[in-house]
């Protein structure tokens, strides 16, 4: 077990447990094999050859090493969890005598919001993604129906690209996605979000689809599937077109989130179409601002 990354069987093996027992998606199961095979070169380097034998001293150090490095806290965390997952694991299943990160603290991630745009700003973005589709370029036409997606339910780029055909309902104006853990839900579209698909789907789409295309809902130039890098380009562009800040897709979801929340919607509402397993993860990621909030309690409270 000299790495975790590879085919070696116990990077098989965890994986395998990450994907069945802990539902986690694809992204994350290969960010925690990167983390081990991260761990495992720092312990080679300090002379311990084997994850078997790595223990709380070689955890610290590793951790510490990547803050002295200025890591983002958010991988630090990130790196502090895998290892925790890892040797739980190992120990579970007697690939190590004990758990070496029973004790191992980590860095909590940074409680920090993404770019938000106003409302303004979002139209502006949008409107201009459906101009530079009036060329007729396929991929234009792409861009235009998955920033309207974006900003129309909120999704994660990584469900929507991995979004099909069939996940669509444009009868019932809804997309069915699929977010962490394989969790599946049914989010509404829009009006405007309805027509660029339409678009896409009776112009765009048959100009770029092959045999390899399969039922992919926005595809690649070539005819693959579209993937994040392509979608967070469109974003990028459409933003310095539109001359508003350079924000990347997430900035979308958060945007759709707080105008959901401006608009009166409650965030029960929102978590769902968030996908957030805890309401709790909704009321760090949505912001209000104080005029709504007073002008809510104003509107509901009895003694206001």
């Amino acid at each position: 077990m000299e790495t975790a990354r590879g085919t070696t069987p116990a990077a098989e093996a965890f994986a395998l447990h990450l994907r069945t027992q802990r539902g986690l998606s694809e992204n994350t199961v290969r960010a925690y094999l990167g983390d081990l095979d991260a761990l495992a070169g720092y312990a080679r380097r300090h002379g311990v050859a084997d994850l078997t034998q790595v223990d709380l001293t070689v955890l610290r150090g590793w951790l510490a090493s990547m803050a002295t490095a200025e890591r983002s806290r958010a991988t630090l965390a990130r790196r502090g969890a895998a290892a925790r997952t890892f040797f739980a694991w190992a120990a579970r299943t007697g690939r190590v005598a004990q758990d070496p990160a029973l004790r191992l603290a980590s860095a909590r991630p940074a409680s920090h919001l993404p770019t938000v745009l106003d409302q303004g700003a979002a139209a502006a973005l949008l409107d201009t993604a459906r101009v530079r589709a009036d060329d007729g370029d396929p991929v234009h036409l792409r861009d235009w129906a998955a920033l309207e997606l974006l900003y129309a339910t909120g999704a994660r780029v990584g469900e929507l690209c991995a979004a099909d055909v069939d996940d669509l309902d444009l009868g019932a104006r809804t997309i069915r996605l699929t977010g962490k853990g394989d969790k599946q839900r049914v989010v509404p579209v829009g009006e405007l979000a309805v027509e660029a698909v339409e678009a896409w789907l009776s112009r765009g789409r048959p100009a770029l689809a092959t045999e390899a295309s399969g039922p992919a809902l926005l595809l690649g130039r070539r005819g693959g599937r579209a993937d994040q890098r392509q979608l967070r380009k469109a974003v990028h562009d459409a933003s310095a077109d539109a001359g508003v800040s350079d924000v990347a897709p997430h900035a979308l979801r958060h945007s759709a989130a707080t105008h959901l929340l401006e608009g009166g919607s409650d965030l029960r509402s929102v978590q769902e179409v968030l996908g957030h397993a805890s309401l709790a993860t909704t009321q760090r990621y949505t912001h209000v601002t104080a005029d709504r909030l007073r002008a809510s309690f104003e509107q509901a409270h009895p003694r206001a």
